[in-house]
């Protein structure tokens, strides 16, 4: 089947140099298969875009190719949404097939950053079979270390704009006036899941699920602990060492 043709006249230059370049620059990074794992409010999802830029890969995030493969109406985007639909998890097979799928795509040439699977050492177990299947594995498991009162702290502390989305935290980026935006004077709301009570949970199941996650690819060397509780700055540094090592 011939490939749709692109129409490259109309793309400004500007454009068209700044992914030439992208594109020079990513030839020269070596392939990487990486996994984030943390508990929520760790920082995997400020560091993510930092190293997809750096490394050239592609982002995947489980949550969001499932929903991408349900409107797709892909094969496995339906059977994912007939489990949905009544109420069911989606098996872990079908979601290592929607990995699959999407790591065959052009940007994820250069490797990919995993983050939300594997939750399971069943999953892990999984995941391993099919990167085996096309020759590759993975080569380095983040673990965004962190305290749970540290994580408690942080994450209780956020508060939200709802209408422009801009955050606050009541100890290391307070607003003006408590519970007000600075901008528009608005009352700010809390999230709903960022309550201690849904943190406690989320935790307890981190805990219990992916910590022995972590143990599986310790025995297989390919974890480094990031000290997630540092400023954002100091944690790219330490991620950007682990990944040059």
């Amino acid at each position: 089947m011939a490939s749709p043709s692109v129409d490259l006249e109309n793309v400004p230059s500007a454009d068209l140099m700044t992914e030439l370049l992208r594109r020079m620059k990513c030839a020269t990074k070596p392939d990487k298969r990486v996994i984030l794992i943390g508990p929520p409010g760790s920082g995997k999802g400020t560091q993510s875009p930092i190293i997809k830029d750096e490394y050239c890969l592609c982002h995947l995030a489980t949550g969001d190719m499932l929903r991408a493969a349900v409107s797709a109406k892909t094969p496995l985007g339906i059977k994912a949404k007939e489990a949905m639909d009544k109420g069911e998890l989606v098996s872990d097979d079908l979601v290592v097939g929607i990995i699959d799928e999407a790591m065959k795509k052009p940007s994820c040439q250069k490797g990919f950053i995993l983050d939300g699977f594997p939750r399971t050492v069943v999953q892990a177990k999984k995941l391993d079979e099919m990167l085996a299947n096309q020759g590759t594995k993975v080569d380095m498991v983040l673990n965004f270390a962190i305290d749970d009162t540290v994580l408690e702290e942080r994450i209780t502390g956020r508060w939200i704009h709802p209408s422009s989305g801009r955050t606050y935290h009541s100890k290391f980026a307070p607003p003006k006036v408590p519970g007000v935006d600075d901008v528009t004077g608005e009352p700010l709301t809390q999230r709903k899941d960022d309550t201690a009570a849904v943190l406690k949970s989320r935790l307890e199941a981190f805990h219990r699920q992916t910590q022995p996650v972590i143990a599986y690819y310790a025995q297989k060397g390919v974890v480094k602990n990031i000290s997630a509780e540092k400023p954002p700055q100091e944690v790219t540094s330490e991620v950007q060492k682990a990944l040059s090592s």
